[in-house]
């Protein structure tokens, strides 16, 4: 991938920069602020470690023309979640942002894909569609895939196993009416509803729902420590970017699109597992659910929906 610039230069989008620096993702990042000694500023700091990462460049602006020649854009402005405050209740303060700038980059750099990190994320993903036209899978949302990151972690503590072996991911909302497909969660290949946790138990019920409430939470404990999440996200944003970057295969992961006829959802953007590849956002995979986690996936569209709803757009 050629050129990445990402879209605000506060405590997530300089993580992603950071993160992508590290992987070998672009020649090329360039970030955009308004604040102008902060985004040269952190510019300036990541040029300055390029001799140990793979060749790059790195620029910073508070001039928009700066993403111009982007393959992807990733929108991480945005007004910040604040303590107890819910990723829907950021709907309002962020669609403002998102009605002024999304024009102004898509005009910038036309061909480039879009990726939403801001939060909401399902709303603010599904505001960009509008504002763009494109329903192509071009413009897409980080969605849950740090959320299944975060599932997977605590699955890999409780099983005393390491992360890569967990395969299961949280769907829906990326916030709290989320859900997991249990049902089709597996460890090493094998059903996780089968197997033992380290300490000889099956996960009942009330694990499960713990281990649920865990995932929902534990922004809202990071935020609440240091002011905001920055390094797992960035993580999660560079290995949707690595997927983007390949013609030849596909990576399936649970970003935030249009889900069209799936279950009856309706118009609205949530994370369902997905192929993503240099195209953007592309079919959703197959995969089994019970009836009370279609259920689930319902209620959790229903919420994405009414907040977009309630959006004076």
């Amino acid at each position: 991938m050629r050129h990445v610039s990402i879209v605000g230069a506060g405590s997530v989008g300089t993580a992603v920069a950071f993160a992508a620096l590290n992987r070998g993702i672009a020649d090329h990042i360039s970030l955009y602020d308004l604040d102008e000694k902060k985004v040269r500023a952190e510019a300036l700091d990541l040029s300055h470690g390029l001799e140990f990462v793979g060749p790059a460049t790195i620029a910073g602006s508070t001039d928009i023309s700066v993403c111009e020649g982007a393959d992807v854009i990733v929108i991480t402005a945005g007004a910040k979640q604040r303590p107890g405050e819910s990723r829907l209740e950021l709907t309002a303060r962020n669609a403002g942002i998102f009605r002024d700038m999304v024009p102004r980059l898509t005009e910038a750099a036309p061909d480039a894909l879009l990726l939403i990190v801001t939060n909401p994320v399902d709303v603010l993903t599904q505001l960009t569609i509008r504002l763009t036209g494109r329903d192509d899978g071009t413009v897409l949302g980080s969605g849950t895939v740090l959320d299944s990151s975060r599932l997977r972690h605590l699955l890999a503590l409780r099983f005393a196993i390491a992360e890569r072996h967990v395969h299961a991911h949280v769907v829906g909302e990326h916030g709290d009416s989320e859900t997991v497909l249990w049902s089709s969660a597996t460890i090493g290949g094998a059903p996780l509803v089968e197997l033992r946790t380290a300490d000889g138990r099956r996960l009942e019920a009330s694990d499960r729902e713990e281990i649920l409430a865990e995932v929902r939470n534990s922004a809202y404990e990071i935020i609440a420590g240091k002011g905001s999440t920055s390094w797992a996200i960035s993580l999660a944003v560079t290995q949707i970017l690595d997927a983007l970057d390949h013609e030849s295969h596909s990576a399936v992961l649970p970003v935030t699109a249009p889900v069209g006829s799936t279950f009856d959802l309706g118009d609205v953007c949530i994370s369902l597992p997905r192929l993503v590849d240099a195209g953007g956002a592309g079919e959703i995979m197959p995969f089994s659910a019970t009836e009370e986690e279609i259920e689930e996936i319902r209620t959790s569209a229903h919420a994405v929906r009414k907040a977009l709803d309630a959006v004076d757009f």
